[in-house]
C-alpha cells in the first residue's frame, strides 16, 4: 500500500512461486528515499545484510543515487532477492533510517521505467520466460 511501482498480477500459482520464492533469486530493485544523510558505513551494513526480527537479510546491492543535504534526504537503489514482507523498510529501519518513499523499479529484468503511473501492460512471452529461468 505504501510502495509504488512494479507489480505482477497473475492467477498462475506456479509462476508466482517461481518469481517470489527466495531460492529462485529473482531480484527486486527499489528506489528508496530516506530521511537523513546516509553514510558509507550504513551502506556497507545494508550490502552485507542486517538483522531484522528473527533473521539476517541476504546481501543486497546498494547504490547511493543522491544525497541532498538541504532537504536532509538520501536516495538509494537497493536490489534484493528475498522479498520478505516490508523487507526494504525494515532493513532501513535497522540502520536507523526512516523510509520516506519506496518505488519498486524492477522485478527481475522487467522495468516500469517507460510505464506511466497508474497504467499497466501485459508481459511479453520473452519476459515471462526470463522470470521463470
Amino acid at each position: 500500500m505504501y510502495t509504488s511501482g512494479a507489480l505482477i498480477l497473475t492467477d498462475d500459482g506456479d509462476f508466482v512461486y517461481k518469481i517470489t520464492h527466495p531460492k529462485h533469486e529473482v531480484t527486486k530493485t527499489y528506489t528508496v528515499t530516506l530521511g537523513g544523510e546516509i553514510t558509507t558505513d550504513e551502506v556497507e551494513t545494508l550490502k552485507n545484510g542486517v538483522e531484522i526480527e528473527d533473521y539476517i537479510t541476504k546481501p543486497a546491492i546498494v547504490k547511493i543515487l543522491k544525497i541532498d543535504r538541504e532537504k536532509n534526504i538520501s536516495r538509494l537503489e537497493i536490489t534484493i532477492h528475498e522479498g520478505k514482507n516490508r523487507e526494504v523498510r525494515k532493513m532501513c529501519e535497522a540502520i536507523g533510517k526512516k523510509v520516506k518513499a519506496l518505488h519498486r523499479t524492477k522485478i527481475g529484468n522487467i522495468s516500469v521505467k517507460s510505464l506511466e503511473i497508474g497504467k499497466w501492460r501485459y508481459l511479453t512471452a520473452d519476459e515471462v520466460k526470463s522470470l521463470q529461468k
